[in-house]
């Protein structure tokens, strides 16, 4: 580095050369030069560098995610085409019985356009949803079935009771499916009124029975022939 300064009888005149000068293994050969006649000024700066990477002269112009580089992508998805031959349970709630027989009707009936046979489903009455979950565990530790469907209707009264008996309906089902390691499917109703049960048992909102036992036979097929 050489820097020098002169001065001038009118006045001071301020005068910088500089160079800079370094390398190793990534630059060849840098510099930087700075002129100028007053500092106050901007200074001119030219600069002018040589990049050389070893081994790769662009090392990221082919670089790709190790997550990218699988040939396909597996989809898997049931197939309801497949449902013949497989088991189920439906466990049934009575209580609300108006609402859940009409359900249970509609599962039955969708099971049988997937020809699964009748000696192939077993249904499971029980006093009510809340005592679903208990039974659904048994059933599918069993080892008997492929999928268990919980049919219930829980509606809404003028006591807190509607929500211990829908939460625990729910967490229980769910505690079966995990517990059981068989599909546990939840159709239990929760409605504030009969009129929205009964759109939901076969009325203008659908049969959640029928949509259940869906659910029951796309995931029995998975189970069965996909994650095994």
């Amino acid at each position: 580095m050489a820097v020098s300064f002169a001065g001038a009888a009118q006045g001071l005149v301020y005068r910088q050369n500089l160079t800079l000068a370094f390398s190793n293994s990534n630059f060849n050969r840098t510099k930087l030069q700075f002129q100028g006649p007053n500092p106050a000024k901007s200074q001119s700066l030219s600069f002018s560098s040589q990049l050389k990477l070893a081994n790769d002269a662009s090392p990221r112009k082919h670089h790709r995610s190790s997550f990218a580089q699988t040939d396909a992508v597996r989809h898997i998805v049931g197939s309801l085409a497949k449902a013949g031959g497989l088991r189920f349970a439906v466990v049934v709630g009575r209580f609300n019985e108006i609402v859940t027989r009409p359900m249970l009707e509609g599962a039955l009936s969708t099971f049988k356009s997937y020809s699964v046979q009748d000696e192939d489903i077993d249904v499971v009455w029980v006093p009510g949803s809340f005592d679903i979950p208990v039974v659904a565990e048994r059933l599918g530790r069993s080892g008997k079935y492929h999928a268990v469907l919980c049919i219930g209707a829980v509606i809404r009264g003028d006591t807190s009771h509607y929500d211990a008996v829908v939460n625990s309906a729910a967490s229980g089902v769910l505690s079966a499916g995990l517990k059981s390691g068989i599909p546990c499917v939840f159709s239990v109703l929760t409605t504030e009124n009969l009129e929205q049960a009964f759109d939901r048992a076969g009325g203008k909102a659908g049969n959640k029975g029928s949509e259940g036992a869906l659910t029951a036979m796309e995931l029995a097929s998975v189970f069965e022939y996909d994650l095994k």
